[in-house]
């Protein structure tokens, strides 16, 4: 296995690294730390019965294709050093500590078998899950406190899309030790749960007919270089029509003749608190949560709003919409590799 060290531009400035391209970065999956946690999950696949074999490869982000039953993994968790830059560009790596690893693994495996066995064609899986055909929301507003969806990744994933909804119950299922049974004992999602056990029992010794190895976005076919691909992946979340977030706003603040300090400088004098309060919650997407706090401030200077609640009730407000909100732009990724 090759160390750290073993790259030239291991060493180099972030300026000169966001120079390079992707495809000239010569990091192999098989070389890093992630190879542990994907043959992790392999053994859970085979120890269910399933003859599926995924194959998995480095590219620009998480992502199962729709044909393919196999896994792309984020390049930058091939190395350390890209692992920082990552951080630094986006405030996060999603993937970066081995248990988040593993979980995002059992989420795109989820996919992979659906893919494996076109199992969205079933109307029994139709009617647990809704139809795969359903185009990814273009605005979403998780229920918390919904119990017809399984917690597995983070925002409340399960509910964006069918398909979303059966990866994390797959996931939830495949976990060991994950106790299931009792943890959603009385849930909704406890049917979608027996459902897939149902069905993974009747798959177990079957042959998938879709064994496609193909690797889209495979690292040594991208060209671009990685400032490129940040520039990019920022775009994905830059654009937001600030005025979707007025009925929340005027919700949580009073109006103009409302007695209290600004909305605006309430935010900007709690934002840091927020962002980490829902980074605690999530664990992840620092990147969207400070650019949906941004927008809501400035949002909130053109309405001209009051903050009169008590400041820790609007604190912990604000971080579930913040929460609810972050998700649409982590979604709009999804829908993006979906395309």
């Amino acid at each position: 296995m090759r160390g750290a060290s073993d790259h030239d531009w291991a060493e180099a400035s972030d300026a000169q690294l966001l120079e390079m391209r992707l495809c000239d970065l010569g990091v192999e999956l098989e070389d890093s730390w992630v190879a542990d946690q994907v043959a992790q999950v392999q053994e859970e696949i085979a120890a269910c019965g399933l003859l599926l074999r995924p194959h998995f490869w480095l590219s620009e982000e998480w992502f199962s294709p729709e044909g393919v039953p196999g896994v792309a993994i984020p390049f930058y968790l091939a190395h350390p050093r890209l692992i920082r830059l990552e951080r630094r560009q986006m405030l996060e790596a999603e993937g970066a500590t081995r248990a988040s690893c593993v979980r995002l693994l059992r989420h795109e495996l989820g996919h992979a078998v659906q893919h494996a066995f076109n199992l969205q064609r079933r109307r029994r899986w139709q009617k647990h899950f809704g139809k795969s055909s359903q185009r990814y929301p273009d605005s979403y507003r998780p229920n918390p406190a919904s119990q017809r969806y399984v917690l597995h990744l983070d925002y409340w994933y399960a509910q964006a899309h069918p398909d979303e909804d059966f990866a994390e119950t797959f996931a939830v299922w495949l976990t060991p030790r994950s106790r299931w049974r009792t943890r959603y004992k009385g849930w909704p999602a406890l049917k979608k749960l027996e459902y897939v056990d149902e069905l993974m029992r009747e798959l177990a010794g079957r042959r998938p007919p879709v064994r496609s190895r193909a690797r889209p976005e495979h690292l040594p076919r991208l060209r671009s270089t990685l400032a490129e691909y940040y520039e990019a992946k920022r775009g994905r979340f830059d654009y937001v029509e600030s005025h979707v977030y007025d009925a929340d706003l005027h919700r949580l603040f009073g109006r103009s003749d409302a007695s209290g300090p600004s909305a605006a400088s309430f935010l900007r004098r709690t934002r840091a608190r927020i962002r980490r309060q829902v980074a605690r919650g999530t664990g992840r997407h620092e990147y969207a949560i400070d650019l949906v706090l941004r927008e809501m401030t400035n949002r909130c200077r053109q309405l001209r709003l009051r903050a009169t609640a008590p400041a820790d009730q609007l604190v912990n407000d604000l971080a579930v919409l913040v929460a609810a909100r972050t998700v649409e732009y982590v979604y709009r990724r999804r829908e993006w590799h979906a395309m």
